[in-house]
């Protein structure tokens, strides 16, 4: 049994994570200062230090005895990071170099990094491998790989075992469509609950890897442990292209006859087409998706449902 630290345990991804580690047997601390997470989302039996990480002082403290360190505490939107690139350069970088020094200093024996699949850009080719040339397109993409790179260098300098996780389009329940940071599939089963149409930005034509919640979590959690990974970048996705046309279809086929969305011209910084090479996945981590897309939309939508 691991002390383990969830940095942003509050909010999606993190909040899964915490209660995985939990039903396995570890003992878990979250660190959120619930800019965007929920104090509901805590599951049961983990300790809450709320606070910020831009602070070195807090992020010190909240590492303090911990084995493992799952950095998920972001802000994820690249919308936000080009309107207002000041708070996420420092939510994103800050945050981050203040986690590894404290994970370091912790004595730390693993850091887990939520590292993100927008660091591509909008390459051609597919699907996307970890060795590619990086281009990315917004300051948020640049602040999730200027947090790899940090990563790499504690492994190489300070002999932190670091692993960065570039996770793609997550979904799944606990992904609230009422926040500025919310994915398009969550913002889809608003609208189709509420009857309205969905706007999409671009022809709807463009294609994401649509990873459900689970899946990303079992990665994760095989990063924290396995021989060979330390200091390496890692896809986590399905390895499957699904357009936002097809997913809006998928919904009707769920939910019957639904309005027609309305487009809108494409954003700056928005990636085209996106799909993961999952292979080193498999090699380094043991791992596949176990939960296809049109089930996992099927069990986001019922948690929506029962929300609502």
């Amino acid at each position: 049994m691991a002390q383990c630290l969830v940095t942003g345990g509050a909010g999606f991804i993190g909040s899964h994570l915490a209660a995985e580690l939990l039903h396995r047997g570890h003992t878990v601390r979250v660190a959120d200062n619930l800019a965007t997470g929920l104090r509901s989302n805590i599951p049961a039996g983990a300790q809450f230090v709320p606070g910020d990480l831009r602070d070195p002082d807090f992020a010190a403290e909240a590492a303090r005895g911990c084995e493992v360190v799952f950095h998920q505490a972001a802000i994820a939107s690249v919308p936000q990071s080009i309107s207002e690139p000041r708070p996420s350069h420092e939510a994103n970088i800050d945050a981050t170099f203040n986690v590894l020094i404290a994970a370091r200093d912790a004595g730390a024996r693993r850091v887990v990094y939520a590292a993100s699949s927008a660091a591509y850009g909008d390459s051609p080719v597919l699907p996307k491998t970890e060795g590619m040339r990086v281009d990315p397109l917004s300051p948020y993409a640049l602040q999730k790989l200027v947090g790899e790179e940090y990563c790499r260098l504690f492994t190489r300098i300070y002999g932190l075992e670091t692993v960065s996780i570039r996770y793609f389009n997550v979904f799944g329940p606990r992904q609230h469509p009422s926040s500025p940071y919310s994915g398009v599939l969550s913002l889809f089963i608003k609208c189709a609950l509420s009857g309205t149409a969905p706007t999409i930005y671009g022809d709807g034509e463009q294609t994401r890897d649509f990873t459900f919640v689970d899946d990303v979590v079992d990665g994760v959690l095989s990063a924290a442990d396995a021989t060979g990974a330390a200091g390496e970048v890692i896809n986590v996705a399905t390895g499957v292209r699904v357009s936002l046309n097809h997913a809006w279809a998928a919904l009707e086929s769920i939910l019957g006859p639904l309005e027609a969305p309305v487009y809108e011209p494409a954003r700056v910084g928005d990636v085209y087409a996106s799909q993961a090479d999952i292979g080193k996945a498999e090699r380094l981590l043991g791992i596949r998706p176990r939960v296809a897309f049109d089930e996992g939309l099927r069990r986001t939508v019922d948690w929506a449902r029962s929300t609502s």
